[in-house]
């Protein structure tokens, strides 16, 4: 799936520290919520691909393979509502691993088309499966903090995310990083400041994610 993220990040960024600049942080949210989930889905969303497949061994699944590719294609084309429904009906009746992924597609769909309570929603579920393997149930936690980062309550979802801040979570570095936003929206600079300055310094952080909590500093005056 290709990948947006870059050229909407460096966009994002630049409009973001704007109107930090003009302290309309409460604003800042509202308009750009939004593009900073639709970022992380596309940073994101191909990890959890990648280990589904390897996970699951989904190569040998010709049918449901060519069915995701036709259901991603659809999304690039911007026919979110056909994609959506052929991800639902993938998630009902594919394999295992193609239904996993179905799920955290439809859940992306619903993001990507602005209705971020549903996708909120629809990774929760995801979240709460005891069906599903802890690491995806944990990646889906954090998609669903970041779909609800600009309207849910912040503190709550700070506290839904303090478990895969742990050292031993794969996920930490992201549940990290969306605490400080969260942080951050809270009005709480200075607990911003120090997340992100710690994510900086962490040789063990994804590189993106480092140069992501530097310009965060840079924008928070950090």
């Amino acid at each position: 799936m290709r990948s947006l993220a870059n050229p909407i990040q460096d966009s994002l960024l630049r409009e973001i520290d704007e109107d930090l600049r003009h302290e309309r942080y409460a604003k800042l949210w509202k308009r750009y919520g939004g593009l900073v989930i639709g970022a992380a889905l596309a940073l994101v969303i191909s990890v959890a691909g990648y280990q589904g497949w390897r996970s699951y061994d989904i190569r040998s699944r010709e049918a449901d393979g060519e069915r995701f590719a036709e259901a991603l294609a659809r999304v690039e084309a911007g026919r979110l509502d056909e994609a959506g429904l052929a991800f639902s009906e993938m998630a009902a009746d594919a394999s295992a691993g193609y239904a996993l992924l179905a799920r955290f597609q439809q859940a992306a769909v619903l993001a990507r088309s602005g209705d971020q309570a549903a996708a909120m929603a629809a990774y929760g579920i995801i979240a709460d499966d005891s069906g599903v393997d802890r690491e995806y149930r944990d990646f889906a936690l954090v998609m669903s903090a970041l779909a609800g980062l600009d309207t849910a309550d912040a503190t709550t979802l700070a506290e839904r995310l303090a478990p895969l801040t742990a050292e031993d979570n794969p996920w930490r570095h992201s549940a990290r990083e969306v605490n400080a936003l969260l942080a951050a929206r809270r009005g709480d600079r200075s607990a911003a400041r120090e997340i992100f300055s710690t994510l900086q310094s962490d040789p063990t952080a994804p590189a993106g994610l480092r140069l992501r909590a530097a310009e965060m500093l840079a924008i928070l005056g950090g």
